[in-house]
């Protein structure tokens, strides 16, 4: 009953109440400050080569928060939630995908400017920052239970629920057979000692792969992850491009068609304005899902980074919209309009629409796909476990919040051998209770990024 309750309450918040905050306040964040993600976005990516933005001391500097927020962001939703989109909203939900991310980019750029503005220091000199600090810094005492609201709610939301049992399901379904699992001595042997199935015990000895894997990073605390996010977003991005402009070379008489679709149905009024309305909330939807917007986590990447000056903080925190529901979700849709066989699915399919259509494109491209899947998800949970963390730290104390990490890694090997269920009502439920506190924050706190924006602006020349 309270399971159903539970369900019930995530799926009404998460649905029409997140889209509408997120969107709506996102494109008022967009008017509000000038549409800074189109007028600031060459300084945007001038500070991303800047040497000030990439030194940090002992901290993590401002282009290894943003590469640790692109791991958290960039996943499973850039190429199963695109293809869901596409199969609901057809190819026109594309175009309103790019909208949504332009609209994101200027929500992050005030999650950037805040979280710096407002960030506190430790004992140790290193900084901490999030949506709760902002909050107790900048409204208040009188507002200090919407911090606790947001601090609980990241603490239990960021953990990997969805990731890991997904990425344990892509696993078993694309390097198994029930043959295979059935004859296996180490699974058999598992499966025997335990009394589970073979499949069950084959998700268990999988789930404490990646546990092992995760903890190898997160163990070592945010300049461990921020290094490997360093690395292995670009690497992961950079081979994606490579797979996807296998398909477009191979496919480049048909690329112009491509396009042509997205702006066409976007703007399709043959079946109504209703059909309009409800490819852009698909399209919009999916991308609010994937960059995280206006939910807060990366309030407390940006709050780590060494960097002082709030519009320069928030001019490299824009980007990452322009990277996950941009180019990687562009990439993703462009394969699978090329390639992909989106009438003959049934149902709402995702990640299985697109390890066909790779597979059917390049030579063992689903396995190739599946590589860039583990590396999606690995880096989503390496930087949701600081997430996680940092709002047990403001809840309990720095002493206290490493047991929180050990905690995050249990929960991997236990996420990906239980099924879904009630978990994911629980999940999304504590992403909308991020959300709601993180929008109405950014929404009160304007006239404060608009200080930023004029002291930056009012500079004669970008200095580095």
């Amino acid at each position: 009953m309270v399971g159903e309750s539970v369900t019930a309450l995530a799926d009404f918040l998460c649905g029409y109440p997140l889209f509408i905050l997120l969107i709506g306040g996102g494109f008022y964040l967009f008017l509000r400050s000038g549409m800074v993600s189109l007028r600031l976005l060459p300084a945007a990516f001038s500070e991303l080569r800047g040497k000030q933005s990439r030194e940090s001391g002992r901290q993590i500097s401002s282009v290894q928060a943003l590469t640790s927020v692109v791991a958290a962001t960039v996943g499973m939703g850039n190429i199963a939630g695109v293809a869901i989109a596409l199969v609901m909203g057809g190819p026109g939900a594309i175009f309103w995908m790019w909208v949504s991310a332009l609209v994101g980019m200027s929500t992050k750029f005030y999650e950037g400017v805040l979280t710096t503005r407002y960030k506190t220091a430790g004992p140790d000199g290193r900084t901490s920052g999030g949506t709760m600090y902002i909050i107790d810094r900048a409204l208040g005492p009188r507002w200090h239970w919407m911090a606790l609201t947001f601090a609980v709610a990241g603490m239990l939301g960021t953990l990997c629920i969805m990731n890991a049992n997904q990425l344990t399901e892509a696993v078993v379904s694309t390097f198994t057979t029930p043959e295979w699992l059935e004859n296996s001595p180490a699974v058999g042997s598992l499966a025997s000692a335990l009394g589970w199935g073979h499949e069950a015990a084959f998700r268990l000895m999988v789930g404490i792969a990646i546990a092992l894997i995760v903890s190898s990073v997160v163990v070592g605390g945010i300049r461990r992850i921020a290094g490997v996010a360093s690395w292995l977003v670009p690497f992961m991005v950079g081979l994606y491009f490579l797979l996807v402009l296998y398909i477009i070379i191979t496919h480049s008489a048909e690329v112009p068609a491509a396009f042509r679709s997205i702006f066409a149905e976007a703007f399709n009024l043959r079946a109504g304005w209703g059909a309009l309305a409800g490819i852009a909330i698909i399209g919009a939807r999916r991308a609010a899902l994937v960059n995280d917007a206006g939910v807060g986590t990366a309030t407390i990447m940006h709050g780590a980074s060494a960097n002082s000056e709030p519009a320069r903080e928030g001019l490299i925190a824009m980007l990452g919209p322009a990277i996950d529901s941009g180019l990687v979700c562009t990439l993703t849709a462009l394969a699978l309009l090329l390639c992909g066989d989106l009438q003959a699915v049934e149902g709402i399919k995702g990640l299985d629409v697109a390890m066909k259509a790779f597979a059917a494109a390049i030579p063992a491209g689903e396995y190739l796909l599946m590589g860039i899947v583990l590396c999606f998800s690995l880096s989503s949970m390496f930087s949701y476990s600081f997430y996680g963390n940092r709002c047990a730290a403001y809840l309990f104390g720095e002493r206290r919040a490493r047991f929180y990490t050990w905690f995050f890694i249990l929960t991997l090997v236990v996420f990906a051998v239980m099924p879904l269920g009630v978990a994911i009502g629980f999940c999304d439920l504590f992403y909308a209770l991020m959300a709601f506190p993180t929008m109405i924050t950014l929404l009160l706190l304007g006239g404060k990024v608009r200080e930023e924006i004029r002291k930056f602006t009012g500079r004669p020349a970008l200095s580095h």
